[in-house]
């Protein structure tokens, strides 16, 4: 053990320091759902089911919109490696157009949709409640998009810890504002679920609108910003961020989509499994935020040794980032298994509720470790723009495996919400093993082809 950490002990120490931020920062956007939960819960389980129901359908977008953005970061990474400092601030101009115009269509599908929630076979008065919260979440989708794209640029050339103080500081304004307007207080009417919608909006707006001032006027971006502008866009860039952005917005949406489809199916089983759900999934998505932002990291450490075609520094860095997310899931795993009963509580007193959740965590503690491996496996082969087979490697492990396992073993032979983390367990743990084979295999044939 310890030869395996002299070994790779530079690794962690450098993959550290530009991770600690993105998992920070990555973590926000869960905390933001989190913090709702947390602030509802104790008015009751329905509200607590439509938050659950509204961020299960807003968390689509959300991963379609980060991994839109992201699409930018290996590309100014491998520029960034090759000392390409004139390309840097045309690609940001050309992300920037696709990603605003991803958050204005998608914020008005989200407006259209929430008008047909019903159509989900949801209980009535869940339904009622989540429709509001919905559209204020679609609101905020195009402040968001704004925050990503300058975020995925800065942490392209490795400055990651500005994006991490704007999002500690916007979900401190979203729990001020959504504890604020829920409860009403200082002679505030009480909003209920509406509340944390419009906390929610006033937080990415501020935090959007800070990271671009922030990016825009930082000495430290000027040379990098030098071809910034829109007066020569060019169709080949759009096409070529396009070219990795689609295919990570859709290994994000095949994931996320699975999870929220479950959502619906334990929504059919009552408002105290969908209730239960929402804890559960709310604390894993939390863990899951944190190894995808040592994913970004990763991917970002892959893009810069690929750009230099330092194929070995490559590969023992990307090794060194499955070691660090296994530590993490394994503690969260362990986390989740002690604290099974006591976790629920913070969220909820509903004696329906709790022994529900609980179970559940034991299932969520044993997919951490698939869990992380995967999105690092992801990041890794993103930093090399190898994006449509794992894109294809996500949609059979979550669409052709896990949810229609979860339809069979939650519904039809009547396991409940259980069987159906079950299923997404097994999801995780091919996805998990496709992808470290697919790392491997590409990692080697590199530094084959580097020996040469």
């Amino acid at each position: 053990m310890k030869q395996l950490y002299l070994k790779y002990k530079g690794h962690y120490r450098d993959n550290f320091s530009l991770a600690y931020p993105v998992v920070i920062s990555q973590l926000g956007h869960t905390l933001v759902a989190l913090s709702d939960s947390l602030i509802i819960g104790h008015t009751g389980k329905v509200p607590l089911a439509a938050v659950s129901l509204g961020n299960s359908l807003f968390s689509i977008f959300m991963v379609t919109g980060i991994g839109m953005s992201y699409g930018l970061t290996p590309l100014i990474a491998q520029e960034n490696g090759r000392g390409n400092k004139h390309k840097i601030g045309h690609l940001l101009s050309h992300s920037l157009i696709i990603n605003m115009t991803v958050g204005v269509l998608l914020s008005m599908v989200i407006y259209w949709g929430s008008a047909r929630m019903d159509l989900l076979n949801q209980e009535a008065d869940v339904v009622e409640q989540a429709r509001p919260f919905l559209r204020y979440l679609g609101f905020s989708f195009i402040p968001l998009m704004l925050f990503l794209s300058f975020k995925q640029f800065a942490e392209g050339l490795g400055f990651t810890r500005q994006a991490m103080n704007i999002s500690i500081i916007g979900n401190l304004l979203n729990i001020v504002v959504g504890i604020t307007l829920v409860y009403g207080l200082f002679g505030l009417p009480r909003m209920g679920v509406v509340g944390v919608g419009i906390a929610t909006f006033t937080d990415r707006l501020l935090m959007g609108i800070t990271m671009m001032f922030y990016v825009l006027r930082s000495p430290r971006f000027k040379e990098y910003l030098a071809t910034f502008g829109f007066s020569n866009i060019e169709w080949g860039k759009i096409k070529q961020i396009l070219g990795i952005g689609t295919p990570v917005a859709l290994q994000y949406i095949f994931e996320v989509s699975a999870f929220s489809g479950a959502a619906i199916m334990v929504g059919w089983m009552g408002s105290a499994e969908l209730a239960a759900h929402q804890i559960a999934l709310s604390l894993a998505a939390m863990t899951y935020m944190m190894a995808s932002g040592i994913s970004a990291a990763a991917g970002i450490k892959s893009g810069n040794n690929f750009g230099k075609r330092d194929f070995r520094e490559l590969r023992m860095s990307a090794i060194a980032s499955y070691h660090m997310v296994l530590v993490l899931m394994g503690f969260t795993a362990l986390l989740f298994m002690l604290g099974n009963h006591i976790l629920p509580r913070f969220y909820i007193d509903d004696p329906q509720v709790i022994p529900i959740a609980a179970k559940l965590l034991i299932i969520a503690a044993f997919f951490q470790l698939f869990d992380g491996t995967q999105v690092v496996g992801l990041g890794v082969l993103r930093g090399l723009g190898d994006v449509r087979i794992p894109t294809v490697i996500t949609l059979l492990a979550y669409w052709g495996l896990g949810l229609p396992l979860g339809y069979l073993l939650g519904i039809r032979l009547g396991l409940g919400v259980e069987g159906v983390w079950w299923a997404l367990l097994l999801g995780l743990l091919a996805a998990s093993v496709l992808l470290f084979v697919r790392f491997h295999h590409r990692t080697k044939k590199l530094e084959l082809q580097a020996d040469i």
